[in-house]
C-alpha cells in the first residue's frame, strides 16, 4: 500500500536588517477610508524634560531644581507612538483568532504560577495513592 503525501509548503523568514521588536502597552487607532483597520501601537511613560535648570550649591553641586521645560513637566505623560500597522479584515481575523490562542495559553500559564506561589505545584492524578 503506497502513502501519499498530503501538499506541503514551507515559509522562509526574511527580516529585515532593521528588525527589532518593541515593548507596547496600548494601541490607538480606528479604520481607514478604505475600510482596513489601521492600529498605532505606543508606549505611555512619564515626559522626560527638554531642559531643566538647577541651583549651584555654595559647594559647588547641583541643588535643587529651579525650572524645567516643560513648565507642567510633572503633570504630563508621553504616548511614544514607535509603529503601526494596517490589515484588511480577513488578516484581523486570523490574527483575532490568534491572539485569543495565545492568552488562553498565557491565561494558563500565569494560573500555574500563582498555584506555585501559593504552596507548591498543584497535584497530579493519582499521586499519594
Amino acid at each position: 500500500m503506497s502513502h501519499q503525501r498530503k501538499p506541503e509548503i514551507t515559509f522562509n523568514y526574511i527580516f529585515n536588517y532593521t528588525y527589532n521588536p518593541t515593548y507596547t502597552n496600548g494601541v490607538q487607532g480606528g479604520f481607514t477610508p478604505r475600510g482596513e483597520l489601521v492600529m498605532h501601537f505606543y508606549q505611555e511613560r512619564p515626559a522626560l524634560p527638554k531642559e531643566v535648570t538647577h541651583e549651584i550649591t555654595p559647594e559647588g553641586g547641583i541643588g535643587a531644581m529651579t525650572e524645567a521645560d516643560p513648565k507642567n513637566l510633572n503633570g504630563t505623560m508621553v504616548r511614544f507612538v514607535e509603529t503601526g500597522v494596517t490589515m484588511n479584515f480577513q488578516t484581523a481575523a486570523m490574527i483575532h483568532a490568534w491572539l485569543g490562542e495565545q492568552l488562553g495559553q498565557m491565561q494558563a500559564v500565569l494560573k500555574a504560577q500563582a498555584e506555585f506561589m501559593q504552596g507548591g505545584a498543584p497535584e497530579t492524578v493519582g499521586e499519594g495513592q
